[in-house]
């Protein structure tokens, strides 16, 4: 049998399933989108410099897994506040490789918008939750079955 989590050792009947956040899952999502697209970027822009010395080579290929390495390790940095903005700097470090790759200019710049759109409306449905978390509570201590 496979080894229980924390949470699943923690569990009692009875108990309520903690809400996960929409905000996070929502800039996880693009965060991990984008890390496939810094890959495909990382491809293109070394397939424009094939014949280039090979340093140059290395270094595109350093730099772009770099970038694909942060943004799928910063999901995980998400519940703290700086993890936020730590995903918006990889925004402007996507839109940023346009000067390498002029299409991505415009990809960047997509990804960040969506990026802000699972912020701001991530953050408006984690309060609607919560307040309706709330009022469920208080109807069932009013309303006991």
């Amino acid at each position: 049998m496979a080894r229980m989590t924390r949470a699943q050792r923690e569990w009692r009947p009875g108990q309520p399933k903690k809400q996960r956040s929409i905000k996070v899952m929502f800039t996880s999502m693009v965060l991990s989108l984008e890390a496939l697209v810094a890959f495909f970027a990382t491809l293109a822009i070394f397939g424009h410099h094939f014949n280039d010395p090979t340093w140059v080579k290395v270094l595109i290929w350093a730099l772009g897994l770099t970038l694909v390495v942060a943004l799928l390790a910063t999901p995980a940095f998400l519940r703290k506040n700086w993890g936020y903005h730590l995903g918006y700097a990889l925004q402007a470090v996507l839109i940023l490789t346009g000067f390498a790759l002029p299409s991505m200019f415009f990809v960047g710049a997509a990804f960040a918008v969506a990026y802000w759109y699972g912020v701001t409306s991530g953050a408006r449905l984690d309060a609607e939750n919560a307040l309706r978390a709330k009022e469920q509570e208080e109807w069932e201590k009013a309303n006991p079955a």
